[in-house]
């Protein structure tokens, strides 16, 4: 089964780190994010990647060229770049690989998260309903100081849990290739085109995944993400062995 990594977007949020490269080469512990990303999926035997660019594509396109972008042969991989344009938005990203697969079922994510999630067992809930997607739920990480407040009194002041904050899209869909006929234009986003009527019709599932799950949207985070990364094992690839 086919990876495709979403990787075309301006990268606005992390501004500081995009005006020269996208998103998914801004480096953690001195590799790109993308070569992180792309370890869970090999660990787990899933080797064919495509990505698609669109923003500075030629970066990732010169990078992909290159010898070294995993350090032993065991991660060998096959990988090939897209270019589906700079104005694009995700649903037109995810629909412009997914044609020229035809009736293949796919595997996408975003290009600037990462998480340690049991592929197979992903690929296994998307089996057992029979929907046309499924969606990867995390909890969101807890970024603010929550206040539980009496009669204009703070009572309780600290860390929100993570279980707090409910479920949200954490990348990571299991497609069937007519999820193609759910998007209508290249400048829709995904999450507000393509899922949203997938659910309307009953067709979108959720995979609840517990374990790690980072976004790279802002500084903060990428330094939390370039700590992880020093560790022997970084834990968006602990459990998946």
């Amino acid at each position: 089964m086919k990876v495709i990594i979403i990787a075309g977007g301006l990268g606005t949020r992390i501004s500081e780190e995009t005006e020269d490269k996208p998103k998914p080469m801004v480096l953690i512990n001195g590799k790109p994010i993308i070569w992180h990303l792309m370890n869970i999926f090999s660990i787990q035997g899933f080797k064919d990647i495509v990505i698609s660019t669109g923003y500075k594509s030629e970066i990732i396109e010169q990078w992909v060229q290159g010898d070294d972008i995993f350090d032993s042969k065991s991660n060998v991989m096959n990988i090939e770049t897209v270019n589906t344009g700079l104005e694009t938005q995700t649903g037109g990203r995810i629909s412009g690989v997914m044609k020229k697969l035809p009736k293949e079922r796919v595997i996408a994510t975003y290009g600037d998260g990462l998480a340690n999630i049991s592929l197979n067992k992903l690929i296994k809930f998307h089996e057992s309903h029979g929907k046309l997607a499924t969606v990867t739920a995390v909890r969101p990480p807890a970024r603010f100081g929550y206040m539980k407040i009496e009669n204009n009194n703070v009572t309780h002041f600290g860390e929100k849990n993570q279980s707090d904050e409910g479920w949200i899209n954490g990348g990571f869909f299991v497609l069937e290739p007519e999820v193609l006929n759910y998007v209508k234009s290249p400048n829709e986003p995904f999450e507000s085109g393509a899922l949203t009527n997938l659910a309307k019709t009953a067709q979108l599932m959720a995979y609840h995944h517990e374990g790690f799950w980072q976004p790279m949207d802002t500084l903060r985070e990428k330094k939390e993400l370039e700590k992880f990364a020093t560790l022997p094992i970084p834990p968006w690839l602990q459990g998946l062995n």
